[in-house]
């Protein structure tokens, strides 16, 4: 609880993962990728729970040995590739407003597994940043763009390159051009009537949480997996 609010947890992770299969319970440095979002959920100030949604069994026991909650299985529609992840985020709402009358929730937060390099500092940073915000409904964790955006383009094709890059930023460096940030999938937390009414957690009360690149990796596939284990080790 932070503030008088009621701040639940989720973790997303799915058993049917395509581009590193079962990535949400393969061992990273000796634990299950998963383990290491849960602890991080787990140590937060302010979570007041820490629930998993999957639709597989063996990701659900390894959640619950590591100390999260998995009160339902997910609904097999809500497992396949093409499922949005907000809807995820909507069912597990309803699902406890319906099934679990000891606590409502006033906030959601989704952290998703495949960020292991995100710290319990993070989570507890955004969730402060929510409320020093006034105005301030969702918080959504980004970082700066690895290659410049100004420097990317399509090619036609004859691959031709005169107007790849627009005459304003021709042989300017990094340093002068405007910063770019993506999204980087570690934290996003809203109010759950917000995310409700505007089923996303992006609207003009949406506000960043900025995070460092080497915190901001994303495991997509078997590269990044073995890039975040160097990190961790240095």
């Amino acid at each position: 609880m932070y503030k008088g609010k009621n701040i639940l947890g989720l973790i997303p992770a799915r058993g049917g993962s395509k581009g590193l299969p079962r990535k949400n319970i393969k061992p990273l440095l000796g634990k299950p990728l998963i383990a290491w979002t849960i602890e991080q959920a787990l140590a937060s100030k302010y979570l007041d729970r820490v629930v998993v949604s999957t639709d597989d069994k063996e990701i659900a026991d390894i959640s619950k040995k590591y100390g999260a909650e998995v009160p339902f299985m997910r609904p097999k529609e809500l497992a396949e590739d093409n499922a949005k992840g907000i809807d995820v985020v909507l069912h597990a709402i309803d699902w406890l407003k319906e099934n679990d009358k000891r606590k409502q929730y006033d906030l959601i937060m989704l952290l998703q597994s495949t960020s292991p390099l995100r710290t319990t500092e993070d989570i507890d940073k955004a969730i402060e940043l929510l409320f020093l915000l006034k105005e301030a409904k969702a918080i959504v964790s980004v970082c700066e763009v690895d290659h410049h955006s100004l420097w990317v383009n399509t090619l036609p094709d004859d691959r031709c390159m005169k107007d790849f890059i627009k005459p304003k930023i021709m042989n300017k460096n990094r340093q002068e051009l405007p910063k770019f940030y993506r999204l980087n999938g570690a934290i996003y937390i809203a109010y759950c009537n917000y995310l409700q009414k505007r089923k996303s957690f992006f609207g003009k009360e949406t506000f960043a949480y900025i995070m460092p690149r080497e915190k901001s990796i994303d495991i997509d596939d078997k590269i990044d997996f073995k890039l975040v284990e160097i990190l961790i080790k240095t």
